[in-house]
């Protein structure tokens, strides 16, 4: 299941600077241009805008979490409990910089990173519009804004259906004047209600340096 999840994944949440390009058109009108030829407005009626709610709740790692990965592209790392997760340096064309697993569980997360900054309200309708390319089921499940070790992040949680399965993801969104990184966690869909807590205490390991 891993390969399936990994290869899918990197599709749907590969380096946004190089899925599109957002232009601006001589009537003002905001466009995604893609690499294909293909263009659509970026308000798409399809993830139209809406007020993202704000977590109040203040989100600090585990206390097993003990074990820091730092990012060799940007001033972040992440706490991980060492005898729960492994780890390993992204291969798959560096679309992502770490890949994680839970040792013995079908639960795995990624951490991708790029040193360009990027709104996070463009970063949510591109990361959206990207993985309506790829499940055209997808479903926007949940978002808001939390508080992470001190650091702002945009939470979303998805669902939808990749390669025939049917998956679940949850992620933290990050950018500032370093660049921008997505720390997302996934796995099918049936099991996510199991894994939710482990998924939440894996992300809250997020840290700026």
């Amino acid at each position: 299941m891993k390969k399936v999840f990994i290869v899918g994944l990197i599709v749907l949440f590969a380096t946004i600077t190089k899925a599109q390009i957002n232009a601006i058109t001589e009537t003002g009108d905001e466009v995604v241009l893609y690499t294909d030829g293909t263009w659509k407005y970026l308000n798409d009626s399809t993830f139209e805008a809406s007020e993202i709610p704000i977590n109040n709740k203040q989100f600090v790692k585990g206390k097993n979490s003990t074990f820091l990965i730092k990012s060799t592209k940007l001033n972040i790392g992440i706490w991980m409990d060492p005898k729960s997760w492994s780890f390993t340096k992204g291969t798959l064309e560096d679309a992502s910089e770490f890949e994680f697993e839970k040792k013995g569980e079908d639960l795995y997360a990624m951490l991708i990173s790029e040193k360009i900054q990027i709104p996070i309200e463009t970063l949510k309708i591109v990361a959206l519009q990207n993985a309506k390319r790829v499940s055209s089921d997808i479903e926007l499940v949940q978002e808001e804004y939390r508080n992470v070790n001190g650091i702002q992040v945009l939470m979303m949680q998805m669902k939808g259906t990749l390669q025939g399965m049917k998956f679940s993801y949850f992620g933290y969104y990050y950018s500032n004047s370093n660049g921008t990184i997505q720390l997302l966690a996934y796995t099918s869909e049936n099991l996510f209600d199991n894994y939710k807590q482990d998924i939440e205490l894996f992300l809250n390991g997020l840290t700026e340096l």
